[in-house]
């Protein structure tokens, strides 16, 4: 059964469209698809960005970095996740 998505027409810039076409032809995929990606990978990196921001802020609060800290290294147990071979890892504190 063939899938069926709902779709529009999105009006780019000729030199826009043009490397879109570039890309697909050098990928062997589908404009949309190239599209698709691009516009997926741009919305992760803005995701990071305020991720990065966030933390850069908490960071300018040595109280509340310190709080972060402390409830962070709780975790610290589950990084092996029960996984007697995997090697321990350092608990050297980052960011002091």
């Amino acid at each position: 059964m063939r899938e069926t998505r709902a779709s529009t027409t999105v009006r780019l810039p000729v030199a826009t469209r043009e490397l879109v076409r570039e890309i697909a032809a050098e990928e062997n995929a589908s404009q949309q698809e190239v599209l698709v990606r691009a516009v997926d990978l741009y919305r992760r990196r803005r995701f990071l960005k305020d991720v990065n921001a966030a933390y850069a802020s908490l960071r300018e609060d040595p109280a509340a970095w310190d709080a972060f800290r402390s409830e962070a290294s709780t975790w610290d147990p589950t990084l092996r996740d029960g996984d007697p071979k995997s090697p321990k890892r350092s608990h050297r504190r980052r960011g002091r």
